[in-house]
């Protein structure tokens, strides 16, 4: 079994499906004895990115070959993606119980909003679908940090659960252990001939609900516009009803990003010999 993080770029539509069927069909294109099938930690919506989703897999070779190598095993599935909006970073070989899913004990996502964007068109190629541009020049920060505080710990967050199929099989109380805004920057800060001022957004918990980040940013950023108060933010939180959060506040999927993906050292890395032979077969 092997567990393995890898980037994606989230401008497919039906993300999830696309990209687990494609990791599949590399895995296969490996060919080994078992048919495969990918396990993965976190899902992501059409338009979310993710720097470091994981997922696992099972693959034993032909012939008893011993296991691939991590880095080989690395360079193989990118081989077979060269053409696709997905990288693997890292292979580890694991034990047979491992889950990718089940064994994370944190999940931490970073949305990014760009500042006094007048239109899309003035933004630099490099952040083309990969932030929020708004037109406000600032927000009220401080506002928004304690607005921030009001979300950490423990709740009930089905005010700012979206409806899907799985909403009636998921509780809604979830433990935020991080929520902070801080300054960020632009991919291409360097080079690029105007400066943009960028707030990055940054969640960590062990799970979250549909669309829970989003909306959160959502509300954050209004509570920086002054569209929102503190006050109104935490009556939100306590009414416990998603039909109570207000329209057109969710912060749109393009900015949003799955960063860290977070195990024990114990559930990790299973080290033995591996083979280093090609991996054409």
């Amino acid at each position: 079994r092997y567990w393995k993080h890898y980037a994606q770029r989230g401008s497919i539509p039906h993300l999830f499906s696309v990209h687990r069927h494609k990791i599949q069909e590399a895995i296969q294109k490996l060919k080994p004895v078992n048919s495969a099938s990918l396990s993965v930690s976190s899902r992501t919506d059409t338009g979310v990115h993710a720097l470091s989703n994981s997922a696992h897999f099972d693959l034993q070779r032909r012939n008893n070959k011993p296991p691939f190598a991590e880095d080989l095993l690395v360079e193989a599935l990118n081989y077979h993606l060269q053409t696709e909006q997905i990288r693997i970073n890292q292979a580890h070989r694991v034990p047979d119980d491992f889950h990718a899913r089940y064994r994370a004990q944190s999940r931490t996502y970073v949305y990014r909003v760009a500042l006094g964007v007048r239109h899309r068109a003035l933004l630099p190629l490099t952040e083309s679908n990969l932030c929020w541009d708004i037109q406000d020049t600032e927000l009220d920060v401080e506002a928004m940090r304690e607005a921030a505080a009001v979300l950490i710990g423990t709740h009930d967050f089905s005010s700012f659960r979206a409806v899907n199929s799985d909403m009636t099989f998921k509780n809604p109380v979830k433990t935020l252990d991080v929520a902070s805004i801080q300054l960020g920057n632009s991919f291409a800060s360097t080079y690029f001939h105007r400066q943009i001022s960028f707030l990055e957004l940054t969640f960590t918990s062990r799970s979250f609900l549909y669309k829970q980040v989003r909306r959160m940013t959502g509300a954050l950023v209004a509570v920086g516009r002054g569209l929102l108060t503190v006050s109104q933010l935490r009556d939100l939180l306590e009414a416990k009803d998603n039909l109570a959060y207000p329209q057109n506040l969710v912060a749109p999927a393009h900015g949003l990003f799955l960063t860290q993906v977070a195990y024990r050292e114990s559930d990790l890395p299973l080290r033995q010999a591996f083979c280093t032979d090609n991996f054409k077969d």
